[in-house]
């Protein structure tokens, strides 16, 4: 993979950094919320954060959500931000632990499956190689093998919620040219209020204000900035690249445990490290090349001119203004980024 990728590559592993966190500080919370209200809380956290993000952007340098981006938005807010969540949470009512934590790992493979199957994302050997082993290095570090396992009704809500959040994250990709903070905005509100009205509904008890604060918190630096660098790196990688980078995320909550509880690291631990690492550097030394057409397209999205597919006029820095690129083919290293997703032929 060439170094033009890197920071693709660099952003999925940071999303993933920020997201594996929050598991343990998360733990921590359940102490003194119940969870609907602390998955509510920790959404409002994101969409109200990243609001505030927005406000202090320049203008110009991102794209708006258009009519046409609506439905993609709508699909990932209703499939991953609002359905996969209940879902899950009904369904590890009746779900071993360790079957739960074994079966979350279906997102990425969910995930890339989709990406093949419904939005023709190419998808190289190396690149499957590396999504089965970091998805194998998830199933080592979240997976308690002294527990027991079993399929069920419950099993099967938990594979219906990661194939949920595989659309969310297909979805996502097809706007992932738009403005990431106000795309991450919606998601966050939109979820978060839904959940706080189920679990007012429900009778939840209301947090105190100082645990509502943190939460909050949480959910702006875990899941508003996780989310919002999940969506860049999708730009340049694709959605299963990013998701297989993703996957490392485990590795993050298993590190920081070791250092909020105090848990030594088992023999899987190290297995999970030593795959992480290996599918890693498969993806970031890829290169994936072929013969390819682009069509005559005309859209809108963050860029410079300081790169041939953006040569069209004089502007400096980066920017954003509705730009068309004629029909052309060539051959040339690329990935599934937001002007070459195309089938693999």
């Amino acid at each position: 993979m060439k170094s033009k990728n890197l920071i693709f590559i660099l952003q999925a592993l940071l999303a993933a950094v920020f997201f594996g966190a929050s598991a343990p500080i998360a733990k921590l919370l359940l102490d003194d919320i119940a969870p609907v209200f602390l998955a509510s809380f920790l959404y409002l956290g994101s969409g109200t954060g990243i609001t505030l993000t927005k406000l202090m952007q320049r203008k110009g340098i991102e794209a708006g959500i258009q009519r046409a981006d609506v439905k993609w938005l709508a699909g990932a807010i209703i499939s991953g931000g609002i359905l996969a969540p209940i879902i899950l949470m009904v369904s590890l009512q009746n779900t071993p632990a360790s079957t739960a934590s074994l079966l979350l790992n279906f997102e990425g493979v969910g995930t890339t499956l989709i990406a093949l199957l419904f939005f023709k994302e190419a998808i190289s050997r190396r690149a499957w190689m590396a999504i089965l082993v970091i998805t194998l290095a998830s199933i080592f570090l979240s997976t308690d093998f002294s527990g027991g396992f079993g399929i069920s009704l419950g099993a099967l809500g938990v594979i219906l919620a990661c194939v949920l959040w595989g659309l969310d994250n297909n979805f996502t990709r097809n706007i992932s040219g738009k403005d990431p903070l106000v795309i991450v905005a919606w998601k966050g509100l939109v979820a978060g209020s839904f959940s706080f009205i189920l679990a007012w509904s429900l009778g939840n008890p209301f947090p105190s204000f100082t645990t509502i604060f943190g939460t909050l918190l949480l959910g702006f630096l875990s899941y508003g900035l996780s989310t919002m660098l999940f969506i860049r790196s999708m730009r340049g990688l694709g959605a299963a690249r990013t998701s297989a980078l993703y996957g490392t995320a485990p590795l993050a909550g298993v590190l920081l445990s070791i250092f909020m509880f105090g848990e030594f690291p088992s023999f899987f631990f190290i297995i999970a490290v030593v795959l992480m690492v290996g599918g890693a550097l498969l993806l970031i030394n890829e290169n994936h090349s072929h013969s390819h057409v682009h069509t005559a397209i005309f859209h809108d999205h963050s860029h410079g001119h300081d790169d041939p597919m953006h040569g069209h006029d004089n502007t400096k820095g980066v920017h954003s203004h509705e730009h068309e690129h004629p029909a052309v083919e060539h051959e040339h290293d690329h990935m599934p980024d937001i002007h070459h997703r195309h089938d693999d032929r």
